[in-house]
C-alpha cells in the first residue's frame, strides 16, 4: 500500500488506508518551482497527535510551504493536474478547502545551511508504521507528528553548506521517523541518502527498510555458506521476497513458508520466479512429510521469523542442531513458544533483529 506525492485522494480519516494508491511511473514536475521569496501556500501531510488506531487517529494537515503562491493555490481546479501523467497523486482533492478549514497550519522550515528541501514522490506504509502510530513500536517521534518511515523523495533546494546532494538527486531517509507522508519537507543533510534516479520508483521508495532488513539477517547469525538452507515464514512479504532473492545469489537454498490461499500455485510460481527453491504452506510445515524435503537437501541453519505464534514453533523444529531463528516481526501478534526438548537437545539460538538498532550500532564506513 502507498502514500504518493500529493495525497489527494484522502478524503476522511475513515477511509484513510483505502484511499491511499500506488505513484507507478509518475515522477511528477521537475524541481524548478522552487522560490525563496514565494508567499508560503499549503501542503498536506497525514498526522497524528496521539497513538490510537490509525483510520481514526491520522488526520490530513496542511503545512505552509514556498512552492506555490496562495493564488495559484485558489485558482487550481479539482481536476487539474500537474506534470501531464494524469494520476492521482498529482491531482488536487475536489473538497481540500472544506478539508482544511478546521486543520491546524504548520509553515514549513525555511532553507538553510546544511536543510534540504525535497518533494515526496512515493512511500509505502509498513506493518512498522502502524505500530508507530498506535505507540507500540520500539521507536516513537514526539507528538504530533508525520507517518510514515520510508519513501523516497526529490531534492528541490538545498542549503549553502550542502555538499552531497544537489536539486534533482532522489534520495531516502536514513533513519526511521523522519515522517515520509506528506508533499515537502526539509531535513537536513545526514538524514538523507542518495540513490539512484534510474530505478524503478516503487524500487526506490522500499529500498531502505526491506532488503537491508533481510540482507543483514542472512549475514550476521550464521556462516552460511552456499549450498547451504535457510527456511522462513511470511515469505510473501517484502522482506521475504527480499530473501530469497539474496539468498539465490548467495547460492543459498530456501525453504519458504506461506498461508494457504485459493491461488497457491500463482504465488508459488511468483515467488520461484524470483529464485525461490521450495514453498510450501503453514499445514504443510507441520506435516510429517516434510522430513522427505531433507531428503535432498540439508537442515536449514537459519530460520527467519516474522510471524511468531505456531509458525515461529514450526520453524524450530525443522532447523538443524545448532542452528538459529531470528525473529524481526510478530504478524500474528502471538509469542514464540519454543521447545525445552529442542533448547536442550538441539542447542537452538533464539535472536532477534531491528534494523532501526542496527544502524545505531553501526557507523557507515565500518559495514562488512
Amino acid at each position: 500500500m502507498w502514500v504518493c506525492s500529493t495525497l489527494w485522494r484522502v478524503r476522511t480519516p475513515g477511509r484513510l488506508w483505502r484511499r491511499l494508491l500506488p505513484a507507478s511511473g509518475c515522477h511528477g514536475p521537475a524541481a524548478s518551482y522552487y522560490s525563496a521569496s514565494a508567499e508560503p501556500a499549503r501542503v498536506p501531510a497525514l498526522v497524528y497527535g496521539h497513538h490510537g488506531d490509525p483510520a481514526k487517529v491520522v488526520e490530513m494537515t496542511v503545512l505552509k510551504s514556498r512552492k506555490m503562491s496562495p493564488e495559484r493555490w485558489e485558482s487550481w481546479k479539482p481536476e487539474e493536474t500537474q506534470g501531464g501523467c494524469g494520476c492521482v497523486q498529482h491531482t488536487k482533492p475536489p473538497a481540500t478547502k472544506e478539508l482544511c478549514s478546521g486543520l491546524k497550519n504548520l509553515e514549513l522550515a525555511a532553507v538553510g545551511g546544511s536543510d534540504v528541501l525535497v518533494k515526496m514522490l512515493a512511500a509505502p506504509i509498513n506493518p512498522s508504521d502502524i505500530n508507530m502510530i498506535q505507540g507500540n513500536y520500539g521507536l516513537l517521534p514526539e507528538l504530533p507528528a508525520v507517518g510514515g518511515n520510508e519513501g523516497v523523495a526529490q531534492v528541490v533546494a538545498v542549503g549553502s553548506s550542502v555538499t552531497r546532494l544537489k536539486p534533482g538527486d532522489w534520495v531516502i531517509p536514513a533513519t526511521a521517523g523522519l515522517g515520509t507522508w506528506r508533499t515537502e519537507a526539509v531535513f537536513s543533510e545526514e538524514a538523507l541518502i542518495q540513490v539512484p534516479n534510474d530505478i524503478p520508483l516503487e524500487s526506490a521508495a522500499t529500498l531502505g527498510v526491506n532488503p537491508c532488513t533481510a540482507y543483514r539477517m542472512l549475514m550476521d547469525f550464521e556462516q552460511l555458506q552456499p549450498g547451504d538452507s535457510v527456511i522462513q515464514n511470511a515469505s510473501n512479504s517484502g522482506v521475504g521476497q527480499a530473501v530469497i532473492q539474496i539468498a539465490a545469489a548467495l547460492d543459498l537454498r530456501t525453504i519458504n513458508v506461506v498461508r494457504d490461499r485459493p491461488d497457491i500455485q500463482k504465488l508459488t510460481d511468483r515467488l520461484k520466479s524470483l529464485g525461490a527453491e521450495h514453498v510450501i504452506t503453514e499445514e504443510e510445515l507441520r506435516r510429517p512429510e516434510m522430513k522427505n524435503l531433507f531428503k535432498d537437501m540439508p537442515q536449514p541453519r537459519l530460520a527467519l521469523n516474522c510471524v511468531g505464534g505456531k509458525s515461529s514453533t514450526e520453524l524450530l523444529r525443522h532447523l538443524a542442531r545448532g542452528g538459529t531463528m531470528v525473529t524481526y516481526g510478530g504478524m500474528a501478534k502471538q509469542p514464540v513458544i519454543a521447545s525445552v526438548s529442542l533448547l536442550i537437545f538441539k542447542d537452538l539460538k533464539l535472536r532477534g533483529f531491528w534494523l532501526s538498532q542496527w544502524k545505531k550500532d553501526h557507523s557507515p564506513g565500518t559495514v562488512p
